[in-house]
């Protein structure tokens, strides 16, 4: 008797079973091939294997009443990637490359928080730090669900976007960011957000390590930190862990999708 098969998992890692078949081939995904410009080398990559990740790009680093501008950082910088990400993302739904919001956001009790890191960001112990509240607003610092934490409100976040909440620079740490990827059949990963010397960074590097192919959107990436840490997340990008491109170049490749074939 043929029994119908069900679905097991999330296309394209899944089963196809009954009570007495297993289908565990896994369907391939429709190859979405593209020509992509960066400042190294000329790309192919296939936008069905792609996904846009968007670090930290929250109230608490971006907004005037956050806490890195209640602690004297100027934000301005890390508002820059809000207008070329408003470009660039409803290109990418268009074409169902998928959108994650990589995000701080912190256990209400911090009891995966070490002293260590909870000394970066308070270093006398004695100021906002991590879970505090901010004092014009009363928000918790990087507090998950707090605003704080949420994005800003410049950017559309859609119920089909995925959002992961972190807890260290990089993404990657102790968070469930490398099985969703694998589940996605993603290998490529275009890089957004802030600081890109920090957290963009070491959450690329990390992607690197594990074997994902890493590509930083410059135009939409940012940093408060000095001129010179800017420059040298640039040049190691390109010269270790993978290329530089922007969302212009990406708006192309995609535009122009129907002109290339596997």
């Amino acid at each position: 008797m043929n029994l119908p098969l069900r679905t097991l998992g999330f296309y394209p890692n899944a089963w196809e079973v009954n009570e007495s078949f297993a289908d565990i081939s896994r369907p391939q995904k429709t190859p979405q091939p593209v020509i992509l410009t960066t400042e190294t080398k000329t790309l192919r990559i296939d936008l069905a294997k792609t996904a846009i990740i968007i670090i930290d790009m929250q109230n608490d680093f971006c907004h005037p009443d956050g806490w890195l501008a209640h602690i004297g950082v100027d934000v301005t910088p890390a508002r820059q990637p809000i207008v070329p990400l408003q470009n660039l993302l409803p290109q990418l739904r268009a074409v169902n490359v998928p959108i994650i919001w990589l995000n701080w956001g912190n256990r209400p009790d911090l009891l995966n928080i070490s002293a260590g890191l909870l000394h970066v960001y308070n270093p006398t112990g004695e100021g906002v730090g991590l879970g505090d509240s901010l004092p014009k607003n009363g928000a918790k610092v990087l507090m998950k669900d707090s605003w704080a934490a949420a994005v800003v409100e410049e950017l559309e976040q859609l119920e089909t976007d995925i959002c992961i909440d972190k807890y260290r620079m990089s993404g990657f740490w102790d968070t469930v960011l490398d099985s969703i990827l694998r589940n996605l059949g993603i290998t490529t990963i275009l890089f957004a957000g802030v600081n890109a010397d920090q957290c963009v960074l070491t959450t690329l590097c990390d992607a690197n390590f594990l074997g994902y192919d890493c590509i930083l959107v410059q135009d939409c990436t940012a940093t408060t930190s000095p001129e010179y840490c800017w420059l040298a997340t640039l040049y190691n990008v390109k010269q270790c862990f993978g290329f530089v491109t922007d969302s212009s170049a990406i708006i192309a490749a995609v535009r122009s999708q129907h002109n290339f074939r596997f």
